[in-house]
């Protein structure tokens, strides 16, 4: 996912997502840069890769809509698929953000042909 950064200059990182009810979304940890970024400036972009064939994926441009996540109850959907409990990536007193990414272009690729 990347994201705007205080600088004007793009932010990138790997976010684990679920695509839910025609809805991406993303839980992501309050305190972090990424979070930061995108209540400043929400627009952002999402790249998934078709792990079975890297030739295939799908680029989501758009504006991401934060909403909180007090009782982890998305964050614990999150780490379900991902074999991880997200209380673990985070400190004492940090809280979780729902990130719902709400398309403006998608640009679906296909380079094996």
């Amino acid at each position: 996912m990347a994201t705007v950064g205080p600088d004007g200059r793009p932010q990138l990182s790997e976010v684990w997502f679920l695509f839910t009810e025609d809805t991406v979304r993303i839980s992501l940890n309050s305190s972090r840069q990424k979070t930061k970024n995108l209540m400043r400036r929400p627009p952002c972009s999402l790249l998934i890769l078709d792990l079975a064939n890297p030739y295939r994926y799908l680029e989501l441009r758009g504006d991401a809509e934060l909403s909180p996540d007090g009782d982890y109850s998305f964050a614990d959907q999150v780490g379900a698929k991902y074999g991880a409990d997200l209380r673990d990536h985070d400190r004492p007193g940090e809280k979780r953000v729902i990130v719902r990414l709400r398309p403006t272009r998608v640009n679906a690729v296909n380079m094996g042909g």
